[in-house]
This record gives structure tokens, sequence and C-alpha cells, in this order.
């Protein structure tokens, strides 16, 4: 059996422990169930849910056993932000992303063999519960002074104040902790370190009602170097979902990560071991260029989420925007989700005479890849300028529709790195 601690120790995943040695011996006895929530407040899960999904995977690959917790119930609540109050979504929409996020959940562990995971609905156990009973039963074991100390709900005090609503958000978290050690025997639950002062509750209530001791492990919050939000970019969140964050786009996240984070990534994100691991850290160091960390992160994770086939389709069109590879060849959707990440610049249809969009000089200028028609003609009289993959030798040259890809796109290149989309829009 694997080590888990030791595993997560050496890739500096462990921010808090309710007792590591204990821990550590309990886990070193036999198979452990442990549990993570996932609360659907989103239509798909993020990066920031990755993390803490693949440490459950890490345990359940060490021999454990993992609850996959969808917050059927605590979704429709919402954990108080420090920013402010949560806007409530109706139960229809909460119970659609409850389903797209368990199939989501099902894509990254086992359900098969002796430590099979389970995925759970905290709104099977609270939705026949009664307040008066909710209160007697739970809400007796929480002192009101501790909950006030967590650091949102004090942030959200001295700021606009906290409903009671979000306000109890702590003890239903604790009462799907106690549920979940009732009926599946689950004695540690996981989390980001955000979620410390919920998941120690949870701890706490089982100590007084069950009379025993359960643990808890925090991982560290990720942020990149440069101090950013990881998994944020500047068109938006990484989603696990295809249909709002592209298997492209996905791919070039991993790819373009600073140098300066890809350690860091590599322990949290890789199931590489840690002889790989230490290769790939030094090709980077030693020839940044290659990229080799970036881009064996890219490769293992979109195989993950979105699969072989996707990942090698995001790979197909970055060659392909290059001049490596058949633009014609790429699905529609990975080339608009590979131009929108470019530089890229529209023309509408009333432009389009006799079928003919405008010239090249303009539409390299109205791209962003040249300042001025003067530049592009430069450009072209010196061989460096391309459309789909084709040089361009006339600077008079105008477009047809028929050289639009998929009846929409045409890709333009400056010399060898530089690329936009023109993009065909109807009239307006």
């Amino acid at each position: 059996m694997i080590d888990i601690i030791d595993e997560l120790l050496w890739r500096e995943q462990i921010a808090q422990s309710t007792d590591l040695g204990a821990l550590h011996e309990a886990l070193s006895a036999g198979p452990m169930t442990l549990y993570c929530g996932f609360d659907p407040t989103a239509p798909s899960l993020h990066l920031g849910n990755l993390a803490q999904i693949l440490t459950v995977r890490r345990f359940q690959q060490a021999g454990h056993r993992p609850l996959a917790l969808v917050g059927g119930a605590t979704g429709l609540i919402g954990d108080p932000k420090s920013t402010g109050e949560r806007t409530l979504n109706s139960e229809e929409i909460v119970q659609d992303w409850v389903g797209r996020i368990r199939a989501q959940l099902e894509r990254f562990y086992d359900f098969d063999g002796p430590n099979a995971a389970v995925v759970v609905n905290n709104y099977d156990w609270t939705k026949s519960m009664s307040v008066l009973e909710f209160l007697r039963d739970i809400g007796k074991h929480f002192s009101v002074n501790r909950m006030l100390d967590r650091e949102a709900v004090a942030a959200r005090l001295a700021k606009d104040g906290i409903s009671y609503t979000e306000f109890s958000y702590q003890l239903l978290q604790s009462f799907d902790f106690l549920e979940l050690f009732r009926r599946y025997g689950c004695v540690l639950q996981t989390g980001g370190s955000d979620q410390w002062g919920n998941i120690t509750a949870g701890v706490d209530l089982i100590r007084r009602t069950e009379q025993t001791s359960v643990h808890a492990l925090t991982t560290p919050l990720l942020t990149k170097a440069d101090g950013s939000k990881f998994g944020k970019t500047e068109t938006g969140t990484i989603w696990l979902d295809p249909a709002l964050t592209s298997p492209y786009d996905f791919f070039q996240f991993w790819l373009n990560a600073d140098d300066r984070d890809v350690k860091n990534l590599l322990h949290t994100f890789s199931f590489k071991s840690r002889e790989e691991i230490a290769e790939l850290l030094l090709a980077t160091e030693e020839r940044p260029h290659e990229r080799a960390a970036q881009r064996a992160l890219a490769e293992e994770l979109t195989d993950l989420v979105h699969g072989l086939h996707e990942r090698e389709s995001a790979e197909a069109a970055g060659r392909a925007l290059f001049g490596h590879g058949d633009l014609a060849a790429l699905p529609h959707a990975t080339l608009a989700a590979a131009l929108r990440e470019a530089a890229h610049a529209g023309v509408q249809a009333d432009e389009v005479i006799d079928g003919a969009l405008p010239s090249i000089d303009e539409l390299l200028t109205r791209s962003g890849l040249v300042s001025s028609k003067s530049a592009a003609r430069r450009t072209i009289a010196e061989g460096g300028a391309y459309a789909n993959n084709e040089r361009i030798t006339d600077e008079n040259w105008r477009p047809t529709t028929e050289n639009l890809l998929h009846g929409e796109w045409l890709v333009l290149r400056r010399g060898k790195r530089s690329v936009a989309g023109i993009q065909l829009f109807p009239s307006s």
C-alpha cells in the first residue's frame, strides 16, 4: 500500500491536519473511508476543484475508499464568501447542476473493487429533516462564538453583515460529516485550507455526538507566482466542462504556465513519479524554451479531463496554426476555440463584395498582426504574410468566401510565430 501521507508531504500538499501522526497511523493500519464535498454553485467544476478531486484520487490509488459528495443541499445555501452574499439559485437549477457535477466526478474515480468510490448527495439526508430536528439534534452542539471566529464570517460582519442562511452553512457541512460517518464509516474529510473551519466543526460534532475522534486534512490554496488566482485567465475561469472551456484552451492553459509555477503544478496535479517530476524540472531549468514540464502537464491533464482524442485535436490545432498541419482537417469547434484564444477580428457580411472579403493588407491590419497597411505591404513583400498557411505575395489579394474554413474563419500569420483569425459575421 502506498504511504499516502508521505506522498502528500513530498508533494507539499498538506496545509493543516487535526493530528497528522494519528492520521498516518490510522491510514497505515488499513483502508480508510474519506470524503470531499463539491457544491453545485455553477454548472461545472473548475481547476480549484480539480486539485481536491485529485487529492482524493491519490487516496483511492493508495487503497482507501473515497466518497465524492455533491452538495444538493449545501448548494442551495452557499458557503459564505468574504466578498458578499451569494445569489441563491432555484432548486431546479441546483439539481440540474448536481447531475452535471456528479457526471464530472465519476470520470476521476474507480467504482469497482474493494475500495470502490461512491458518489453521494447531501440532499438525500436533509430533505426530510424538520427545522426543529435540525436545531435540536445539530444546532445544539455549536457555539456561536466559535462560528463568529471563522475568517469569512468575521470579514462579512465587519463589512455588510451576513444572512442567517449563510451563517448556518457550517452546520450543514458538519452534519454531512456526521451522516457519512454513520452511514459509511467515514473518518476523514479533505478540502482546501479555506474550508478548515467548516471541516473541524464537523470533527467536533462527531466527537460530541458519537464520542469518537475523526480526522481532517486540508491542502494549500493554489496561487500563481505573480500573486493572481490560479485557474483564472484574462478570459475567465478554467472549467472542466468542454462547453465552457474548450479542450484547446484547457491544453494551452497548462502549456503557457509560468516556469515559476511549474514545480507546484506538477506536485499538485501530476501523477508522475518523483523521478519523472525531477527530470521535468531539470529540463525546464536547463532548456526553458522547450517547455518540457508544461507540455507534460498539458498532455497528462487534458487526457485525464477530456480524453486522448480531444488532447490530440488540441495539439493538432496548435501545430496547424503555425504551419505544421492541415488547418482544413481541424474540427470547427477546435479551430474556433484556438482562434478566439489568439488575436482575432471580424468582417461583416455586407463587406463581402461578389464573394470577396477586404484586401489582405486591410485584414492584416485589422487583425492586429501589423500596425498599418504600409506595414502589411512590407510584410507581404518580405514573404512573411500567410493566409491559411499559404504565403501571400500579392498585396492586392482578396480572399473569397471559398477560402473561409468552415465557412467562417480565415487564419492569418505573420512570420513563424504571430497568428490571428478573421471571422465572418452575418450582417447586423
